[in-house]
């Protein structure tokens, strides 16, 4: 086989390695966007709470009940 029989033969090959190449660096970039892990839930409301004497009021009232169930 020539050189340039081996090149006219590889052409197709080229084009189709170069389509992969785009397609996988599409894929990477949604992949990307889709694996980022999300705030967790309980960031989001930690603290809500803080200075609330109605949930200050509960606590007490649920630490008192603990105490009185032994």
């Amino acid at each position: 086989m020539t050189s340039q029989q081996l090149e006219e033969r590889s052409q197709p090959l080229e084009a189709r390695v170069a389509a992969l190449e785009a397609e996988l660096a599409q894929l990477k970039q949604v992949l990307s966007g889709l694996l980022q892990k999300p705030t967790p839930w309980w960031s989001k409301v930690a603290g809500s709470f803080e200075n609330d004497p109605t949930f200050d009021a509960a606590t007490r009232f649920g630490q008192d009940w603990r105490k009185t169930a032994d």
